[in-house]
C-alpha cells in the first residue's frame, strides 16, 4: 500500500444546503444487507491534488458493487483541509455537491486561518488504493483516527466508516444518553431525537450530539461528525484493539478532528467550531421550582409562599402546560390561569426581586374555525410542516391533533416571534422571565403510521380533563409569606433499507414523518435531529426580541451541535430513583464538558415515580451543584417541594448556601466558557490526565476550576468512598488542608443534609460573605477572598463582576488574582462598581498565626483571626473593588 503524509486546503467555500438527492439509478439491485461490509471493494484515490495546506481527490469505487442496502456511489469528492494548527477538516461527499449537508442556517461553519500543514500538530495521512486515512499526532505519530483495516461504504441511504483504536480505548461523548460518562465497549450510541420518558440506558433519547473525545496517558483528542441524518455509532472489541463503527442513513462524511492536547482543550476547540457557549443572567443560577400538576394559580403563589415561610431561597417559579387552556400554546386558562391572577403573581414576583418562568411546546393545536390565534396566524403565514403531497401534517401532543412550525420557513422566525410578543407582552400579557420548551424532539404520541391522528387523541383523552374544579370567581391570589420541490421519491424516507436502532423502531413512530417536505425543499428524514435546535434558536430570538438587550434563559429538551451557543438544557423526564440520581452526574458532564450547553441539569428528585425523603435529601444536595437547578416533578407523583421534609428543607438550605456564596465563582467560569469554550465543569480526568485511576470517575466532578464535589449515591448510607488525586484539597466548610494520595478514602458520618465539597490546591475563590434569600440580595454581599495554595504554596483566581443580564455590559470589572510567596495580587479592570468590599481574605493552610498587610499597611491584629486545628487564617478587610490590590502574609 501506498502510504503518504498529508496538507490541506483553504476555505472550502461553505458547505451547500441544496435538498437535492444525487441522481442514482436506484432501480439497481438493492439486497438488504446481502453482503459483509468487509467483502465490500471500497475507493481507489485518482486526481490527487495538494498543497501545503489542502488535499483533494477522486474517490472511484475499487471493484464490483456489494450494494449492501442500495447502490454504491461509483464516485466520490475527498477535500482535506488543514484549518487550524490543532484542526482537520475532512470532507467525503458526491462529486456534484447534491447530497444534504448540514445547513450553515442551522450551523455556520468556523472560519479557517487555512494553517499550513508544517505548524499542525495533527497530520493526514492515507492509503491510495483501497483508499483509508489516519489522523496521527506529530512528532510522535501516533495514530488517532485509522480506517485502513475497514472498507469505505457510500449509498444513497447507507454510509459506513470505521476507525481501529487501542485496547480499552477511553472514549467519552456521543450523547444524548444516560448511560457511564466512559462508555462501556460492545454498546450502539444511536443518534435520532425522540421523547424518551424514563431516560433509559443504552437507549437514543432527545438530542443528537455526534462529538466524542478519546483520552489516553499520552493526551487526548476529538473527532466531530457534522451529520444531522440518523446513524449508529458502534464501540466494539475486535481481537487485541478496539473499534469505533459509524452506520449513518444519509449526508455526507463531514469530519472535523481536534488535536488537545489535554481534553480541556478538545472542548474549546470544538467550541471553536460550533459556537461558543450563551452567556447566561446572574439570576439563572439561582434556585427554581416547578411541578407538572400544579392545579391553578392558587397553587402556585400558595408554593411561592411556603417557599418564603420555610427560609429557603426561591429564585425563580415555573409552571408547566397546566397554565393552558386546554394545552393549547399561546393561551391560558380563564377559570385556572386568569390572565390577571398569573400578571398578579409575577408582578409580586419582580417586585421581591424573583422570576417567573413558562413552558411553551412547538406543536400548534389542529383547531380551525375556533379564533386560535397561534393556529390561524400560522395558516396565514402558512408555515405548518407538509407531507409530500402538500398537505399540512397532523401529530398528536397534549393538546389532541396538532400542526408543527417548519423552522426552514423563511415566515417561521417572525411568525414564532410575534407569537411571543402578543401572549407574553409585559403590559397585557405574561410578563415572563426566561422559556422553557418541551416536546421539541419532535414528539407525538401517535404511533406510527398515523393514519388517523383524530381517533388516536381520542382514544388518549387528549387534551386531559381538569381533575379538580377551578378556583371560586374571585378568589385572590394567596400573599407571599415574607421571610418545497419533491424530494427523490424512488429513496424510501420513512423505511429506509438500513434501521438504526432506535428504540421507537419505525424512524417515524412517534414524532413528525420524515418524509414531511419543509419550505426550503429539505426532508425531514434529514433534519429531524435539528428540530430541537431550530426551536431553541427561534425562541432565543423571540425573548431578544420581548426584552432587548438583555440575555435570555431559553431551557430547552432537544439538541444538536451548537445548541448551547444559544440555550440552556435539563436532560429531561428522569425517575425518582437512585440510579438516575447517580447517572445525571455523567449526562451532565457529557453536555457541559464536551457538547459545549454548560447551562444543564437534571430534575431534582426526579420528575416520574415517587420520591423519597433521602433521595430528594441527597439530591437537594447534588443540584445545587448542577449549573440548572431546579425541583421538577409530574403530576399524579406526591408533591416533592423541598419544605415538605424537615431534613430536606435543612439539606436544601445547607447546600444552596454554598451555591449562593460560590455564585461569582460560577458566574466567572460561565463567562470564561462564553470567551474561550473553557469548560464549566470538570470530570476529574479534565484536571489530571495523567492519571488513569480517573479517568472512569463519574461519580465525582469538579464543579468550575477547582470544587470537588462528592456526593454520597446510595441509598441509606451516610458514608461514601471518594477518590482524592495525588495533590492537596482542602474541606470546604472547616478549610482543613487534605492531602490526597491517588487513593480512595472513606468519608463517614456525612449526614443526610451534608455532601462531601473540596478546593483544589492551587486555587483563590471569590466567595460571597454570606448567602441570600434572592440572588438580588446575593449582589449586595462582600466578598471573602479564599486563598488555597497549592503543595508549592501558589495559588490563581479571577473574578468577572458586571451587571448580570446585559448581552453587552457597559461596564465591567475583571479581576486576575495571583498567590505567591505569601502575597495576594489582584490586578485587571475595575470599571464596574459593584458597591460591595472584599469584606476579608481567608488564607488556608498557614502553619502558624501572622500578621496581614493590605496593600503595605498592617491590619488591626484584633481583625485576624488564627485556627490552629484547621491551619486557617481570617483577615476581615474592607478592600475597595475600584482598583488593583494586595493582601500579604507576614
Amino acid at each position: 500500500m501506498l502510504v503518504r503524509g498529508l496538507l490541506i486546503a483553504s476555505s472550502l467555500g461553505g458547505v451547500l444546503a441544496t435538498p437535492l438527492v444525487q441522481s442514482i439509478d436506484v432501480r439497481a439491485p438493492q439486497a438488504v444487507q446481502a453482503a459483509d461490509p468487509q467483502s465490500c471493494p471500497g475507493y481507489t484515490a485518482k486526481n490527487v491534488k495538494q498543497t501545503t495546506s489542502s488535499f483533494s481527490a477522486d474517490l472511484v469505487l475499487a471493484g464490483k458493487a456489494c450494494n449492501i442496502y442500495g447502490p454504491d456511489l461509483t464516485q466520490l469528492k475527498l477535500t482535506v483541509t488543514y484549518e487550524e494548527a490543532s484542526r482537520i477538516h475532512v470532507k467525503i461527499a458526491d462529486p456534484e455537491g447534491k447530497r444534504y449537508q448540514v445547513p450553515e442556517s442551522v450551523l455556520p461553519r468556523p472560519s479557517s486561518s487555512s494553517c499550513d500543514s508544517g505548524s499542525a500538530s495533527i497530520l493526514f495521512k492515507y492509503n491510495v488504493s483501497p483508499f483509508s486515512f489516519s489522523i496521527v499526532r506529530k512528532g510522535t505519530n501516533e495514530v488517532l483516527f485509522d480506517t485502513s483495516s475497514y472498507p469505505l461504504i457510500f449509498e444513497p441511504q447507507y454510509l459506513r466508516i470505521k476507525t481501529s483504536l487501542p485496547a480499552n480505548a477511553n472514549i467519552y461523548g456521543l450523547g444524548e444518553h444516560s448511560d457511564p460518562f466512559r462508555l462501556p465497549h460492545g454498546i450502539t450510541r444511536t443518534m435520532w431525537a425522540r421523547d424518551s420518558y424514563g431516560i433509559p440506558t443504552n437507549t437514543n433519547l432527545y438530542s443528537s450530539q455526534p462529538i466524542y473525545i478519546e483520552h489516553r496517558p499520552t493526551g487526548s483528542h476529538g473527532v466531530f461528525l457534522l451529520n444531522s441524518n440518523g446513524m449508529d455509532v458502534k464501540l466494539s472489541d475486535e481481537g487485541s484493539k478496539s473499534a469505533l463503527e459509524y452506520s449513518i442513513i444519509g449526508g455526507i462524511l463531514d469530519f472535523y478532528f481536534l488535536s488537545g492536547p489535554n481534553p480541556a482543550d478538545v472542548a474549546k476547540q470544538y467550541a471553536k467550531i460550533v459556537g461558543l457557549p450563551a452567556e447566561m443572567p446572574y439570576w439563572g443560577f439561582g434556585f427554581h421550582q416547578c411541578r407538572y400538576g400544579y392545579k391553578d394559580y392558587v397553587d402556585v403563589a400558595t408554593v411561592i409562599g411556603k417557599y418564603e415561610a420555610a427560609g429557603i431561597p426561591l429564585e425563580t417559579m415555573w409552571t408547566d402546560i397546566d397554565y393552558m387552556d386546554q394545552r393549547k400554546v399561546f393561551t391560558n386558562d380563564a377559570s385556572y390561569f386568569p390572565t390577571d391572577k398569573v400578571r398578579e403573581i409575577v408582578d409580586r414576583l419582580h417586585k421581591k426581586n424573583q422570576h417567573y418562568i413558562l413552558m411553551v411546546d412547538p406543536a400548534v393545536a389542529y383547531q380551525p374555525n375556533t379564533n386560535y390565534i397561534a393556529y390561524d396566524e400560522g395558516i396565514k403565514a402558512d408555515i405548518f410542516m407538509k407531507r409530500p403531497n402538500g398537505t399540512t401534517f397532523k401529530g398528536v401532543v397534549w393538546p389532541g391533533v396538532t400542526v408543527f412550525p417548519d423552522w426552514f420557513h423563511p415566515k417561521a422566525s417572525s411568525y414564532w416571534t410575534n407569537q411571543f410578543l402578543r401572549f407574553f407582552n409585559k403590559d397585557t400579557g405574561i410578563d415572563i422571565d426566561g422559556a422553557w420548551i418541551d416536546m421539541n424532539d419532535p414528539s407525538s404520541f401517535c404511533p406510527f403510521p398515523c393514519d388517523d391522528p383524530f381517533g388516536s387523541a381520542r382514544n388518549q383523552s387528549l387534551p386531559p380533563t381538569r381533575p379538580s374544579p377551578p378556583p371560586a370567581p374571585g378568589t385572590p391570589v394567596p400573599p407571599f409569606k415574607r421571610g418545497v420541490a419533491a424530494p427523490n421519491a424512488t429513496l424510501d424516507f420513512l423505511n429506509p433499507p438500513y434501521h438504526i436502532n432506535n428504540t421507537n423502531g419505525a424512524i417515524s413512530d412517534r414524532t413528525a414523518y420524515t418524509d414531511i417536505i419543509h419550505a426550503n425543499g429539505l426532508v425531514e428524514y434529514d433534519t429531524h435531529n435539528v428540530y430541537g435546535h431550530m426551536m431553541s434558536v427561534e425562541t432565543r430570538k423571540a425573548m431578544l426580541a420581548r426584552r432587548p438587550g438583555k440575555r435570555p434563559i431559553v431551557i430547552t429538551r432537544s439538541t444538536y451541535s451548537g445548541t448551547g451557543h444559544h440555550t440552556g438544557k435539563w436532560l429531561g423526564d428522569n425517575l425518582s430513583q437512585w440510579d438516575q440520581y447517580r447517572s445525571s452526574i455523567a449526562g451532565m458532564l457529557g453536555m457541559a464538558s464536551i457538547a459545549q450547553i454548560p447551562m444543564v441539569g437534571s430534575d431534582v428528585c426526579g420528575f416520574g415515580g415517587n420520591t423519597t425523603e433521602t433521595l430528594c435529601a441527597r439530591w437537594a444536595t447534588l443540584g445545587a451543584f448542577y449549573p440548572f437547578y431546579r425541583n421538577h416533578n409530574q403530576d399524579g407523583s406526591p408533591s416533592q417541594e423541598f419544605y415538605l421534609w424537615a431534613s430536606v428543607t435543612q439539606a436544601a438550605k445547607n447546600a444552596i448556601d454554598i451555591r449562593y456564596r460560590l455564585l461569582d465563582y460560577i458566574y466567572t467560569a460561565f463567562h470564561q466558557a462564553h470567551v474561550d469554550g473553557t469548560p464549566v465543569l470538570n470530570p476529574l480526568f479534565y484536571k489530571y490526565p495523567k492519571d488513569s485511576n480517573t479517568f472512569g470517575l463519574d461519580l465525582q466532578f469538579f464543579y468550575g476550576d477547582s470544587i470537588l464535589v462528592s456526593p454520597v449515591t446510595e441509598e441509606n448510607s451516610t458514608s461514601v468512598s471518594i477518590y482524592l488525586p495525588k495533590d492537596i484539597f482542602y474541606d470546604f466548610l472547616t478549610y482543613a488542608p487534605v492531602q490526597g494520595q491517588g487513593a480512595n478514602v472513606k468519608l463517614t458520618n456525612v449526614g443526610f443534609t451534608a455532601i462531601p465539597v473540596h478546593i483544589r490546591g492551587g486555587a483563590v475563590l471569590p466567595l460571597r460573605a454570606s448567602s441570600a434569600m434572592t440572588t438580588f440580595a446575593l449582589r449586595q454581599q462582600d466578598f471573602n477572598i479564599v486563598i488555597a495554595p497549592s503543595a508549592d504554596g501558589k495559588a490563581t483566581g479571577s473574578l468577572y463582576i458586571d451587571d448580570g443580564e446585559s448581552i453587552a455590559p457597559s461596564a465591567t470589572t475583571e479581576i486576575k488574582f495571583g498567590f505567591t510567596d505569601g502575597k495576594l495580587t489582584a490586578s485587571g479592570k475595575f470599571n464596574y462598581d459593584a458597591k460591595v468590599k472584599v469584606g476579608s481574605v481567608t488564607f488556608l493552610n498557614v502553619g502558624s498565626a501572622k500578621s496581614v498587610l493590605v496593600n503595605g499597611k498592617a491590619v488591626d491584629a484584633g481583625k485576624v483571626k488564627y485556627n490552629a486545628a484547621t491551619k486557617s487564617l481570617v483577615a476581615t478587610t474592607a478592600i475597595s473593588l475600584k482598583s488593583g490590590f494586595t493582601v500579604e502574609l507576614k
